[in-house]
């Protein structure tokens, strides 16, 4: 296995040769290999040409350079893009943090307890040095900050050392060009909800004089950056395929609604696929003899595995619903079937219907909540991955072809439809804004029963069908 260490450097030609020689020295877990992303940030006083020199020296050494100064978020921004390992650590190039104490940061990531680990100055390390009292409350401060808005628990929010699996760390754009790097990488972490856990590390900080770089301007740009990404959902570096899930993450009332819609007609045994971050899956599992959590997506996977890690009637699969043979371990194994906002992104619905009438015993029931309307199809529809949306006489025609007959179709949000025309086809949006999302969800009460009084067709319809 390989250990990326990513160290940003910019104007620190009087410690960086005895820093990166304690990172050469540093002891590592059995098995595993060290590379060296080194990133100079367009420094100015000679530190370019002694790290050429060690990289002429030392294999294990990748080395590139800015050729405009942009600040420590940038430099970590492109160490990122280059690391190979499969975890990575943030390593500042001065004497501040100890590397013999890598150890101890990569334990919970080998142990597979982690997705991410910070190294808290502020819990029971060997050493700290006493430094002013102000430039510690205001980390402390930013920290607090940070936990209020992102709704964990971490001591020490702006630590440099922060180790992660490198999959997941690729996985999350990183915007931030200076010290925002650390509230925002924070920020994310917590709204992808990964395992991030703390360990004490000593500390030997630098005062001004020393070369210390931050400064209180970017104290009030980490209160910015907590801000923004509190109300901004940029997690993904890719969000095709994850966009319509990350918006339903902000609309509770409406998961629960649907979850309750669902809940009646389930039994005991249930197979979800395209399953996402188990939105519904954790509305739904309540005290079912067996959930199977399906995804063919690896960081959905991964966010599965996470939430229901200690659900002994959840397991997680991977199941490719394009993929006919992916049902093959399920034959009549389920009471019942779900597909949530699936069937509209494959580019033959017809091979997971096929599949899912498999898996399900004789008599057995399908639940599908699908989006309704080719009228209105556009442009926020293709955004979000869709390649379609169904009418009612479609949708029966597919379940028929595959073995089912439907009991009951309900229609959903009717009261959306006209304000979803608008976005998709007049304003050709490309994404649903938060505060919009917020509004319909805290007026359910409203919108609810205007289901049962408008006469055009729902946003989306819920499915009942039977295996014949």
């Amino acid at each position: 296995m390989l250990l990326s260490i990513l160290i940003p450097v910019y104007n620190e030609r009087t410690v960086v040769e005895r820093s990166l020689q304690q990172v050469f020295d540093a002891p590592l877990p059995e098995g595993l290999q060290r590379e060296l992303v080194i990133v100079d940030d367009c420094s100015k006083d000679g530190t370019w040409a002694i790290l050429e020199a060690l990289a002429a020296r030392h294999s294990f050494i990748k080395l590139y350079r800015h050729q405009v100064n942009q600040g420590k978020g940038a430099a970590v921004r492109t160490a990122i893009s280059k690391a190979q390992g499969d975890f990575c650590l943030i390593q500042d190039a001065d004497l501040e943090y100890d590397p013999n104490e890598y150890p101890a940061l990569l334990k919970p990531l080998l142990s597979g307890n982690a997705d991410a680990v910070f190294g808290s100055r502020y819990m029971s390390g060997e050493a700290r040095r006493v430094l002013p009292y102000w430039h510690t409350k205001i980390n402390q401060f930013l920290t607090f900050t940070s936990n209020v808005f992102s709704n964990i628990h971490v001591t020490d929010m702006e630590t440099c050392y922060k180790a992660f699996r490198t999959d997941l760390l690729k996985s999350i754009p990183i915007r931030s060009n200076r010290f925002g790097f650390e509230p925002e990488i924070t920020m994310k972490c917590a709204k992808r909800q990964l395992r991030i856990y703390e360990v004490p590390i000593s500390y030997h900080g630098r005062t001004y004089e020393e070369g210390k770089k931050i400064g209180w301007k970017d104290g009030l740009q980490a209160l910015g950056v907590i801000l923004k990404y509190w109300l901004i959902d940029d997690l993904y570096a890719d969000t095709k395929g994850r966009r319509a899930l990350i918006n339903l993450t902000r609309t509770p009332g409406y998961i629960n609604w649907i979850s309750s819609l669902f809940r009646p007609v389930l039994g005991d045994t249930i197979l979800e696929i395209g399953a996402g971050f188990g939105t519904f899956s954790g509305q739904l599992m309540g005290r079912r003899l067996r959930y199977v959590a399906a995804e063919s997506d690896p960081l959905h996977l991964h966010a599965l595995k996470n939430r229901f890690l200690r659900t002994p009637n959840v397991a997680v699969a991977e199941l490719d619903p394009n993929q006919a043979e992916a049902f093959e371990p399920y034959q009549a194994a389920f009471d019942s079937a779900i597909a949530i906002n699936v069937l509209e992104g494959l580019p033959q619905p017809e091979i997971a219907l096929a599949g899912l009438q498999r898996a399900l015993k004789p008599g057995g029931r399908l639940l599908i909540l699908a989006p309704q309307g080719r009228g209105i199809f556009g442009t926020v529809d293709q955004a979000m991955g869709q390649l379609r949306r169904f009418n009612q006489r479609e949708l029966e025609k597919l379940l028929d072809a595959a073995g089912f007959t439907v009991e009951s179709v309900r229609q959903i949000n009717k009261a959306g439809k006209p304000a979803w025309w608008l976005a998709s086809r007049v304003f050709k949006r490309t994404s649903l804004s938060k505060l919009p999302l917020k509004i319909f969800d805290k007026n359910l009460w409203l919108w609810r029963p205007l289901d049962h009084v408008l006469p055009w067709k729902g946003l989306s319809m819920l499915v009942v069908a039977r295996r014949r």
